[in-house]
């Protein structure tokens, strides 16, 4: 499996690298709450290029990454847990909620786009 994926460290180092190469600033937002993933190693590679590529213009100032959810409403298992004075388990409950997420079109007003995403299910 190391072959297919990268960690989520080591994803973050590589998109912050890819722009300084080119010495530009670059923010990631949408993993903040993320804290272990392993993310595709193909689809790191593409979006470190075109981190680069949009690094190494020379207009560009800052390079910001938005991760978001592809598909606008995602399905979550809720795990709510508790503990003892000791720190002991005790009960878990499972529950389930559906997240309505915006689409990308509240990050991209004002932007030239170019869609390099596959068709849904095609990835």
């Amino acid at each position: 499996m190391r072959l297919l994926h990268t960690s989520l460290p080591e994803f973050k180092s590589k998109v912050f690298r890819a722009g300084a190469k080119s010495g530009k600033t670059v923010t990631l937002r949408g993993i903040e709450n993320l804290r272990s993933a392993k993310m595709q190693s193909l689809r790191t590679g593409r979006i470190e290029n075109a981190v680069d590529e949009l690094a190494s213009k020379d207009e560009t100032n800052l390079v910001e990454v938005v991760v978001m959810a592809r598909v606008p409403e995602t399905m979550h298992t809720v795990v709510i847990k508790s503990y003892d004075k000791d720190g002991k388990p005790l009960d878990a409950v499972l529950e389930v909620i559906n997240i309505l997420h915006p689409t990308e079109e509240v990050e991209l007003e004002g932007f030239n786009v170019i869609d390099r995403r596959p068709l849904l299910g095609r990835h």
